[in-house]
């Protein structure tokens, strides 16, 4: 197109090939311009983009996701050990963190429009993503409550290291759903990480907390397993979601998805919460609060805050990378959480702990290997088609032009 723009006389095809080219890109996948003075058409053809890593971008994910991952549990347990019981408001908690995300959506909205930097139809989220967002935000939903009824049962770090097989689900979905392909270190990696929860999940009789009965131990350790399964669902959907987009995915994109799906996780969390009458005993579980009325909002407030970092941090990791690397990154925070759970309420560190935390950061450490590898032979190899599409290209342009 540019050898084109370059040597043809006729401006105003040149603008009309350019807009074609922008409507390309808003959705169609190929578009044919003709030029009535030389008869010569031009085929514009969208390629789909392939993902390069911005490895200083995705630190920043990181460290926002580590934030939230780490401190959450640990708020959140504090909620349960303290006198809290009310699971539904536990789960709701994970969820309406997605309010913070109102005003700067809205002052981003506002700026733009009055700029006339981007339109509303740009900056709105696609119709496509509303719905699957809505749908995996219902997932989401049941997932908080599985995870915060497992953890009022078993201690964070039990609840942490189990919580990582959630990378051998997101593995088994993102295969089949956007068709991830392995290497030898992602498998590797999976195979290594899920080993250390199933030697966890194997010496887990000694490490129940006390006043907790063998059943109800029972029960916060499959509700865990199942919140990581349905969380090993909801990753490759996101992913898939995504993929499925008609427009660009920015942040902006990012932010309006999440603000949609955990909206309505929100929504099935607050439908639990009338059921299970939690609104009207909010106030006098915070009266009858072993550290006060006042830390007893503190510390729902701070959960909110919190998980809405890790649900912000997880999004972003997705759309820059994969679920798959997402679920890598996530579960490798999970023994980093139990070791602030031992330091902060003294939980015992046994030897089944130990090893399941050695081999969650080997198979980390084997995945980003192997992903770093990967990208820099991508690199190499797109820059030497690019070369070649170049030559290719400016040689059938001049043809068609003489």
């Amino acid at each position: 197109s540019y050898q084109y723009f370059k040597n043809n006389q006729n401006k105003k095809m040149s603008v009309i090939l350019v807009n074609q080219m922008v409507a390309a890109v808003e959705g169609e996948d190929k578009l044919d311009a003709q030029d009535s003075k030389s008869n010569i058409t031009v085929t514009v053809v969208v390629v789909p983009v392939k993902k390069r890593i911005n490895w200083w971008l995705l630190l920043i994910y990181f460290i926002i996701t580590a934030v939230g991952a780490i401190g959450a549990p640990l708020v959140q347990r504090l909620y349960y050990m303290h006198g809290g019981t009310r699971k539904w408001l536990s789960s709701w908690l994970q969820s309406v963190g997605v309010l913070i995300l109102l005003p700067p959506l809205t002052f981003l909205y506002l700026k733009n429009r009055f700029t006339n930097k981007l339109s509303s139809k740009v900056f709105l989220i696609d119709t496509q993503l509303i719905f699957p967002s809505a749908a995996i935000g219902i997932l989401i939903g049941l997932d908080n409550y599985m995870y915060s009824a497992g953890l009022s049962y078993i201690p964070v770090s039990t609840s942490s290291l189990l919580f990582s097989t959630q990378l051998a689900f997101t593995a088994l979905f993102a295969f089949f759903l956007v068709k991830q392909k392995f290497t030898f270190y992602s498998l590797n990696s999976v195979a290594v990480m899920t080993f250390g929860a199933v030697v966890l999940a194997l010496h887990t009789s000694a490490d129940r907390p006390p006043g907790v009965s063998k059943e109800k131990y029972l029960v916060g350790f499959f509700f865990t397993l199942g919140g990581a399964a349905l969380l090993g669902l909801s990753l490759p959907l996101i992913e898939l979601a995504y993929i499925k987009s008609r427009k660009p995915l920015n942040y902006l994109m990012v932010l309006q998805f999440q603000f949609v799906l955990n909206l309505v996780a929100t929504f099935v969390c607050t439908v639990g919460m009338l059921i299970n009458n939690d609104f009207k005993n909010i106030r006098r579980e915070a009266q009858n609060f072993a550290v006060g009325e006042r830390k007893y909002y503190v510390i729902l407030v701070a959960c909110a805050i919190l998980w809405q970092l890790t649900a912000l941090g997880v999004m972003c990791i997705i759309s820059s990378t994969s679920s798959l690397f997402a679920g890598i990154l996530t579960s490798v925070l999970l023994p980093f959480t139990e070791l602030a759970a031992i330091v902060a309420f003294h939980e015992k560190f046994t030897g089944e702990k130990g090893l399941s935390l050695a081999l969650c950061l080997w198979g980390f450490t084997s995945y980003f290997v192997g992903e770093y590898k990967k990208t820099g032979k991508m690199h190499s190899e797109d820059g030497i088609k690019d070369r070649k599409t170049d030559i290719e290209c400016q040689g059938q342009v001049e043809m068609i032009l003489k």
